[in-house]
Formats: C-alpha cells, sequence, structure tokens
C-alpha cells in the first residue's frame, strides 16, 4: 500500500481503483434484501386498500387521507435519514431505520380504523424513506464510480421483486377473509431480518474523513483492501489525495442553499416530485380505480400484479445501460416512455391492455428509479451528499401528501381517464426539466475512475 497524505486517508481514490470481489456483492445483497422488503411494505396498503374500504367502509377521500399521511411521514423520514447518516454514520443510519420501519409494519396489523391505520402508516413510511436515503448513498461511497450505478441497480433488480410479491401474495390472502388482509402488514416486517446483516458492516470512509476521523478511516480502507486481497484480486497502487479533506463535524441545512447547490437542489426535487406523483398516484390508486370501474376486488389487484412483473425487468435494464451512457439522457427518455404508457393505460379497460401499458409502465419506471439513485448523490460532495440527497428525495415524497387529495379530486370530478392525463403531464415535466436544466456526470465519473486507475509517481 502506497503512504497516505496525514490529512487525508485517500478514500475516494483507494475506493475507486478497487476490483469488485465476493466482499462488493455481500454489501450489494444486504442492500437488495433491504429494498425487497422496502418495496413490499410500502405497497401493503396500495394491495389491501380496497378491501380494507370495504369492510371499514371508508370514502375514496379517507384512502386519499392515509395514502397522503404516509407521504408526509416519508418527508419527514428522507430530511431525518439525511440528517441520521450525515450525524451518526451511514451504518448507524442502516441500522436504525431499518429496525423502526420494521417494528411499525408489524404494529399495523392491530389497526382498528382509518386514523389509526393512518398512524401507523405515517411511521413505517417515514422509516423507509429514510433506510433508502442512507442504502443510495452507503453504495454510492463503497463502490467504484465506474460500477456503481451498474450495482445500485442489480439490487433494485432483486429490490422491485417485493413489489410483484407483495400483490401477488395479497390477491391470494386478502380475499380469504374480512381479517386476512392483516397478514399483509406481517409480511412487510419482515425486512427486519436484514438488521443483522447490517451489523456486519463497514462504516463509509468518506463519512469517517468527513467528520476528522482520518485514522479511523485510513483503518477502515485498510481493512476493506486486505479483505478483497484475501480473495485472490489484485489491487494496484492509488494515486496520492490531490487536497486535504476539511473536517465538518455537522452540516447545516443552510449550507445546501448556497448558489453551488441552487441548480442541483431544483432539479433534484422537480425529478423526484414528478417521480413520486406519477409512479405512486398509478401504484398507489390502480387496484382502487379498476374496482370502481366495475372490476372485482381481487381481479383488479390481481391485474395490477401482473403488470408488477416488469418492475425487475425495468431495473436490469438500468444495471445495463446507466454505467455506459450519461444518465441524464437515459431518465429524460424513460421520463418520456413512462407518460406515453401511462396514458395509454388509462385510455383503456380492455384487461389485456391494462396488463400490457401497465407492464411496460412498471418496467420503464423502475429503471428510471434505479437511474435517480445513481444520479442523485453524484450531483452533491461529500460533505452536502447526506442532506442533499435526503431533502430532495424528502420534497419529493412530501408532494405526494397532496398527490392523493388531487388525484381523487380529479377522479371525483372529471373520471377515471383523467386521472392517467394528470399522472402522464407529471412525466412529460419532469423529463423536460431534466433535458433544460440536468447536470450531465458520467465526464466527471470518468475522470475519477482515470484518476484513480493511475499509477502512483515514483
Amino acid at each position: 500500500m502506497t503512504e497516505q497524505s496525514a490529512a487525508t486517508a485517500n478514500p475516494v481514490n483507494r475506493i475507486n481503483r478497487l476490483p469488485v470481489t465476493k466482499v462488493h456483492i455481500r454489501i450489494i445483497v444486504l442492500i437488495a434484501v433491504a429494498y425487497f422488503f422496502e418495496f413490499a411494505d410500502i405497497n401493503t396498503f396500495a394491495a389491501t386498500a380496497p378491501e380494507i374500504r370495504r369492510v371499514w367502509g371508508l370514502s375514496v377521500n379517507s384512502v386519499a387521507y392515509i395514502t397522503s399521511i404516509s407521504f408526509v411521514g416519508m418527508f419527514i423520514g428522507s430530511l431525518v435519514g439525511g440528517w441520521i447518516g450525515d450525524k451518526w454514520g451511514r451504518k448507524t443510519g442502516l441500522l436504525l431505520t431499518t429496525g423502526w420501519f420494521s417494528f411499525f409494519s408489524l404494529l399495523t396489523v392491530i389497526a382498528w380504523d382509518g386514523l389509526s391505520m393512518g398512524v401507523l402508516r405515517f411511521l413505517t413510511s417515514a422509516g423507509l424513506s429514510a433506510m433508502t436515503v442512507i442504502a443510495v448513498i452507503y453504495v454510492n461511497e463503497l463502490f467504484p464510480a465506474k460500477v456503481r450505478g451498474r450495482y445500485l441497480a442489480y439490487a433494485m433488480v432483486i429490490g422491485i421483486c417485493g413489489t410483484p410479491v407483495t400483490t401477488f401474495i395479497a390477491s391470494f390472502i386478502v380475499p380469504l377473509s374480512d381479517e386476512s388482509w392483516r397478514l399483509v402488514y406481517v409480511w412487510g416486517a419482515l425486512g427486519g431480518v436484514v438488521f443483522l446483516g447490517f451489523r456486519t458492516l463497514i462504516e463509509s470512509p468518506a463519512w469517517l474523513e468527513s467528520k476528522g476521523r482520518i485514522t479511523q478511516a485510513a483503518a477502515v480502507l485498510t481493512d476493506l483492501e486486505n479483505r478483497i486481497e484475501a480473495t485472490g484480486a489484485t489491487i494496484s497502487p492509488a494515486p496520492s489525495a490531490v487536497t486535504e479533506v476539511k473536517a465538518s463535524h455537522g452540516t447545516p441545512f443552510r449550507t445546501l442553499f448556497q448558489r453551488k447547490y441552487a441548480i442541483p437542489l431544483i432539479v433534484l426535487s422537480l425529478l423526484w416530485i414528478t417521480q413520486t406523483v406519477g409512479f405512486f398516484g398509478y401504484s398507489s390508486w390502480a387496484p382502487t380505480l379498476l374496482a370502481d370501474q366495475g372490476f372485482a376486488v381481487e381481479k383488479s389487484i390481481f391485474y395490477v400484479a401482473l403488470t408488477t412483473v416488469g418492475a425487475p425487468l425495468g431495473s436490469l435494464l438500468a444495471a445495463l445501460l446507466t454505467d455506459r451512457f450519461e444518465r441524464r439522457w437515459l431518465l429524460v427518455i424513460a421520463g418520456t416512455v413512462i407518460g406515453i404508457c401511462g396514458l395509454l393505460y388509462g385510455l383503456t379497460f380492455n384487461p389485456i391492455l391494462i396488463v400490457v401499458f401497465g407492464f411496460l409502465v412498471n418496467m420503464f419506471e423502475r429503471g428510471y428509479t434505479s437511474l435517480a439513485y445513481a444520479y442523485s448523490p453524484e450531483l452533491f460532495d461529500t460533505r452536502t451528499r447526506s442532506l442533499g440527497t435526503g431533502l430532495t428525495y424528502g420534497i419529493g415524497r412530501l408532494s405526494n401528501a397532496a398527490g392523493p387529495l388531487i388525484i381523487a379530486a380529479i377522479y371525483t370530478s372529471n373520471g377515471y381517464s383523467s386521472v392517467f392525463v394528470f399522472i402522464a403531464g407529471s412525466w412529460f415535466f419532469g423529463a423536460l426539466v431534466l433535458a433544460v436544466l440536468g447536470r450531465s456526470t458520467r465526464k466527471q465519473r470518468m475522470s475519477d475512475e482515470a484518476s484513480s486507475n493511475s499509477e502512483v509517481p515514483a
């Protein structure tokens, strides 16, 4: 190993020149399992809402309020998750948030009315969102720049399977009895098993260095390198760090509003707003709206379950493309395609076409989300990455506190198809913002890779 500057542990260069081995694979598998149960849990209410509405006699507006309060929870969870990840570290944040969302998902089993359901979904959603923010940042800081997008998308391939698995499970469990829907929330709570795996993770060296814990960061990096070399892989020497790192024991929110972060904040906030309204407006409402159009509850859930099969394929497609092309333009293309397919979904009442267009919406949207998870942290530096990613992701989730109420109003006043016109418009607007204001990151990733692979001067 090369001698490092006393002022820096050189985490970026040392991480970027590492080969991907089973050490990395183990990390990404744990993240993937966490994602699996996150997507499982986040879809439990959408899958059970038609039955809960029937059993409890809830109105469409009541379903909208429960959905809305869940997204308020996501907003708060994103902010708190970003703060926890910055204050206490990425590993500690993953442990806390995973335990939190699993516990409150399990408590949802005893919900007795719309109010209790709303409170428990609020608390569960806060933990889900916080965990997502920290996991994205963790992968960004532990994986080499040239492959981090691909492996994050691979995690999503596994993770997103939680959606179709949950909807299929719900389609069989929910019709069994008036109370069998409660078992779906037990399923969502099983994500707590990944807590044990997270305990074995290393802390992010970049975060340790950003807090001035240079010696500890260097020790973690050396241990990581030794474990990778023990697999038989060869590690090339890392170039010395070019600049010293200034320790920051806390990043105030006002830092994010400095001029250099203004455009990333605007672009990412609008990206996550349109993604949230566009996707969750679709996925959260599809079973309920189909049931209201005369489809039996079990059939509406089953049709939506079939459409979600496309989701893992979308993440796999993103894995193949994300590190080869500019993420910004891939997002623009995917957002446009989703808008078109979502619009066609809302203009047909043919079961086959509903499944086909719904399949395409799910496939391209999950690809879009995989790309966005990789793209978002790249617009911030280490000091602001946790808070910036958490704030913009949270703003997106908060937007859907109003989204369900808007959709309920549109549906009540203008009917089924108008809901999907609104959703398609959200996707088109998001694609336009990225095309005009988005920042390209591929050149920077390639530059980081070239720097980290260069030989150390003799």
